[in-house]
């Protein structure tokens, strides 16, 4: 334990009473300053003293800036104007005026010079939303077909109608919407109109790659069969789907093997968008399907204040561990593997 300081060493109080001597800036009034130190009972009881007085705000004078503040701040005054106001069709980033970063050439869709693998990627203009609004609820187009058109992705497509579908709705509303903001933040960015001329705006019909397809097999076959691509699935293994199964539009597919068979370009893309509404259709009709079955298999009872539900459950849809997806609460009351002793945490493959 440290020892104690003699009390005849230091002297508080003395202390106190010099610095209530200082006398105080001249512009600063005598009476506008509160106590420098707390005050004793004597003074409190004593009516001069205030609860209301403040603590006065240090006239210390601030810190001089360092040396990357300074720079930081020449280099706002010298190239901040430039980056003020958008130059239409161009980006704002910070590589127009920094042509090189770390001895090595920077692109104009890379908006952080030191990040060589960040690429700024287009996005859809108010002009290409409203195209592909239109084309689905007012044209009646499949999003299929809309997607090969415009080359964008369906599941795109189908985010496109739904946000333009609410901000349609809250105009009808009179709600106010963030239109400014919304502009602003599109005039930095690359943006397609969707109109002939332009490069497609993304890959529309690109397959997931299975795990099991990453090694290398040797099948022998004779020379006679012919050898499909559905035939290589089926080498890898019954759960893995042939390319035609996979893709998000396989209508696309046959339309082209209509197209070399001989059938004129315009009827193939007749026939196309018929099969595209038709699939459409289909996968809506299951998914009511579906609905209807799981709302008939839950009781619903209303109160005052909430809704409860129940649904019927079979308690042999655990499985062996008792975590089933089927089961009810399988994401909840179970701990988790990597709590138990000896489990393995290191990755024993790379898939």
């Amino acid at each position: 334990m440290p020892p104690r300081i003699p009390s005849s060493g230091c002297q508080p109080q003395r202390l106190l009473n010099c610095l209530e001597s200082v006398p105080p800036p001249s512009p600063v009034p005598l009476s506008t300053l509160a106590p420098r130190h707390r005050p004793t009972a004597s003074s409190r009881s004593s009516p001069q003293w205030s609860s209301s007085s403040s603590r006065p705000f240090s006239t210390t004078p601030a810190a001089q800036a360092t040396k990357l503040r300074r720079k930081f701040q020449e280099w706002c005054d010298k190239n901040g104007p430039l980056f003020r106001e958008t130059n239409p069709g161009d980006t704002n980033y910070v590589s127009r005026i920094m042509p090189v970063s770390d001895n090595q050439g920077t692109e104009p869709d890379q908006p952080f010079p030191n990040n060589k693998a960040f690429r700024s990627e287009p996005v859809l203009s108010e002009r290409a939303r409203e195209t592909i609004w239109w084309s689905v609820m007012v044209k009646g187009v499949p999003l299929k077909a809309v997607s090969a058109e415009f080359s964008v992705d369906m599941r795109r497509v189908a985010a496109v109608v739904r946000m333009k579908e609410i901000e349609k709705r809250w105009e009808r509303e009179n709600k106010p919407l963030a239109l400014p903001y919304a502009y602003a933040i599109a005039k930095m960015l690359p943006r397609r109109d969707l109109v002939e001329g332009e490069a497609n705006f993304e890959p529309i019909n690109d397959i997931h790659v299975h795990s099991y397809t990453m090694q290398q097999l040797f099948v022998p076959a004779s020379e006679s069969r012919e050898f499909t691509r559905a035939d290589a699935a089926k080498a890898f293994g019954d759960r893995v789907l042939p390319p035609d199964a996979k893709m998000r539009i396989p209508e696309l597919v046959q339309m082209e093997r209509s197209i070399v068979e001989g059938t004129p370009p315009r009827e193939a893309r007749a026939q196309f968008i018929a099969n595209a509404g038709a699939s459409e259709a289909a996968f809506a009709e299951r998914q009511r399907a579906r609905q209807q079955g799981a709302e008939a298999k839950r009781t619903r009872v209303n109160t005052d204040r909430f809704e409860f539900r129940f649904e019927k459950i079979n308690a042999e849809d655990v499985g062996p561990t008792g975590r089933a997806r089927k089961a009810a609460g399988w994401r909840y009351g179970a701990p988790l593997m990597d709590r138990r002793r000896g489990e393995v945490k290191i990755p024993t493959r790379v898939e």
